[in-house]
């Protein structure tokens, strides 16, 4: 492998990480749906790019389900849902922006420091995309725990799979069945959510996890 492979290589990889906080540190919906498209447009050039350096045509297949479904058709449906279901376009965080945003350089420098160690005889390029990949996993999660609103945590869980697939190619591809199944299982999953935000939408008028808790009496 050149030099500039690799380079290119880490280069997405780490702006996948990068836009990950990004997407930690907005606080109104659209910008974080905005966001969330970009991280699918680099995770699309990642896959690309390991497509090209493994000689691995079948994961241009994955790439391009990336670049459409995540970069463009889920940005759009969440959208329209956002307007259909009248959501607030804040966020409410738990903690502050400055907390979540050192535990989120926390979690990546462990990230690094773990897995580099465990796949200290690997390939170089695939030992630090894993590394990068799980660094996007634990930011997807620690969106996920830290937003209440439901929409963005759909948002964090779809930026958590987006890392598991930046694993998959960068250890040396995956077979073209798993990234079809996994593709149709996340198109699944999505069409399960939006059901399931619009009937909490119709049964509580809201789709904040705080109301939520209050009506199930564990908040008071």
């Amino acid at each position: 492998m050149h030099g500039i492979d690799f380079d290119i290589a880490h280069l997405l990889a780490g702006s996948l990480v990068l836009v990950s906080f990004m997407m930690l540190y907005q606080d109104r919906l659209y910008a974080l749906l905005n966001i969330y498209a970009l991280h699918a447009v680099v995770l699309s050039l990642s896959v690309g790019w390991q497509a090209h350096i493994q000689d691995a045509p079948h994961l241009f297949i994955t790439a391009s389900i990336a670049l459409l479904f995540k970069a463009i058709f889920i940005p759009i449906v969440l959208h329209r849902m956002i307007v259909k279901l009248g959501i607030h376009r804040e966020i409410e965080a738990v903690g502050s922006i400055g907390l979540t945003m050192l535990v989120g350089i926390g979690l990546v420098g462990l990230s690094l420091a773990v897995m580099l160690k465990v796949t200290a005889g690997a390939d170089l390029v695939a030992r630090e995309d894993i590394a990068f990949a799980l660094s996007v996993v634990l930011l997807g999660l620690l969106i996920m725990v830290t937003r209440r609103n439901a929409v963005s945590q759909v948002v964090g869980f779809m930026s958590l799979e987006n890392g598991l697939v930046l694993a998959a190619t960068g250890a040396k591809g995956m077979p073209l069945v798993v990234e079809i199944s996994v593709a149709f299982s996340v198109l699944i999953a999505f069409i399960v959510i939006g059901i399931f935000l619009f009937r909490i939408r119709e049964r509580f008028d809201t789709v904040d996890v705080r109301a939520l808790d209050r009506f199930r009496g564990e908040q008071r």
